[in-house]
């Protein structure tokens, strides 16, 4: 398990169209999460936005906001890339606030396309635009 593990990080980490990170909390280093860009596009500047906060005692402390405004900040500037969007569940509202907080603006909806616990859910489309973003990334110390 550990071998398939370790084969699997080392075929991400060559990927050019993939960067991973893990998310650490800034006082105890723990690890709490991950977040990555998927499906990056060099030439039309864009690329999909992924996170996980697997601590459950991390959530709600204003880590995934702070995290989604670094990997934009990131993206705009260092890799020069324009188009961000992610995919979030209609039942995710803390989710969806925090991406709205760090610069995310819905722009679509696939509905009842999530079957989860005996229904159906929509998937919400967000993306967040070079052009509109407001690099505050490295001034906030929130944690």
């Amino acid at each position: 398990m550990l071998e398939e593990e370790i084969a699997a990080f080392k075929q991400i980490s060559q990927n050019k169209n993939f960067l991973f990170f893990t998310i650490y909390e800034k006082h105890t280093l723990q690890p709490i999460g991950n977040t990555f860009l998927s499906d990056i596009n060099y030439k039309n500047r864009t690329a999909e936005f992924n996170i996980v906060i697997g601590e459950k005692d991390s959530r709600g402390k204003g880590y995934g906001t702070e995290v989604a405004k670094l990997v934009l900040d990131y993206s705009f500037q260092t890799l020069g890339l324009h188009n961000i969007f992610l995919k979030v569940f209609e039942f995710n509202k803390n989710a969806i606030r925090a991406y709205e907080k760090a610069g995310f603006i819905k722009c679509g909806r696939r509905r009842q396309a999530h079957f989860l616990r005996g229904r159906t859910w929509d998937i919400i489309y967000m993306e967040a635009l070079a052009s509109e973003f407001e690099s505050s990334a490295f001034q906030n110390d929130l944690h």
